[in-house]
């Protein structure tokens, strides 16, 4: 208990302080370190993701707003679209893909285009936004539908939506500064609807439903920390370098679970 505690600490607050700075919760990486370094059972992994989500997102988020960078009404228009699409996405996470082999071919699935999506945006060159970076953003009626996919995806996932939807505001080129903020406001939002979706469920549902407490407390506390030192840091931090780092990253988990699956 003591170890994995700790070690849980450790990997929030290290994953959250690269990814904070992009609007990503960090729930994206922390999951496969869950379902193979802890061995959180299948489908406990994804409350857990959740929990973590809840509890590290105020970090970035109070230094975000403490900055200013909440103002506007992208973060309420993603979280509209994402909420009622991560209650029905935990739903579907229980009762239609509770399985370890179609989850590791999701996570695949998911992260590998992701991650390659990520490195090819941010080595081609964008179209430049506006001032406001209001030109890159989709009419009010895609960003919605957008959301509301976004947010299923994000329920089933267990990463709350806004680390899906972030890199594809900011390839249509709204600045980071703009996207990080909303994506990581929708993602703290949603997971604690997810969160509270995924304990009624665990309460009329049999197996691994609800979240492993301790685990998702420690990643979670780490994370408070490591994305309010993330936040602080976005000024400062080269937006090209960071972009290149989490396509990697999520390019070699996708890889990595695309293989096992093969296997």
């Amino acid at each position: 208990m003591e170890w994995t505690v700790g070690a849980g600490l450790v990997a929030g607050l290290l994953i959250a302080l690269v990814t904070a700075p992009v609007g990503v919760s960090g729930a994206v990486f922390l999951l496969p370190v869950h379902l193979s370094v802890f061995g959180v059972p299948n489908p406990a992994v994804t409350p857990t993701n959740l929990l973590f989500n809840v509890v590290a997102g105020p970090g970035a988020l109070w230094r975000y707003r403490r900055d200013g960078a909440l103002r506007g009404g992208l973060a309420r228009r993603l979280v509209a679209g994402t909420l009622p699409g991560v209650v029905l996405g935990a739903a579907i996470r229980v009762h239609v893909l509770p399985g370890p082999g179609v989850f590791r071919l999701l996570i695949a699935g998911l992260l590998l285009p992701l991650g390659l999506w990520l490195c090819v945006r941010t080595l081609l060159p964008r179209r430049s936004a506006g001032p406001s970076g209001s030109a890159g953003e989709p009419s009010p009626a895609a960003l919605t539908a957008l959301a509301l996919s976004v947010g299923v995806v994000g329920g089933i996932y267990g990463i709350g939506g806004g680390s899906l939807i972030g890199p594809v505001l900011a390839a249509r080129g709204l600045p980071m500064a703009l996207v990080a903020p909303a994506a990581l406001a929708t993602t703290f939002v949603t997971s604690v609807a997810g969160a509270a979706a995924f304990a009624l469920l665990s309460l009329v549902g049999s197996g691994d439903i609800a979240p492993d407490w301790w685990l998702g407390l420690a990643c979670g506390v780490g994370g408070l920390i490591g994305g309010y030192l993330g936040a602080r840091l976005q000024p400062r931090l080269p937006e090209t370098a960071l972009r290149l780092l989490l396509g990697v990253l999520a390019t070699a988990v996708g890889a990595t679970y695309a293989l096992q699956v093969l296997a």
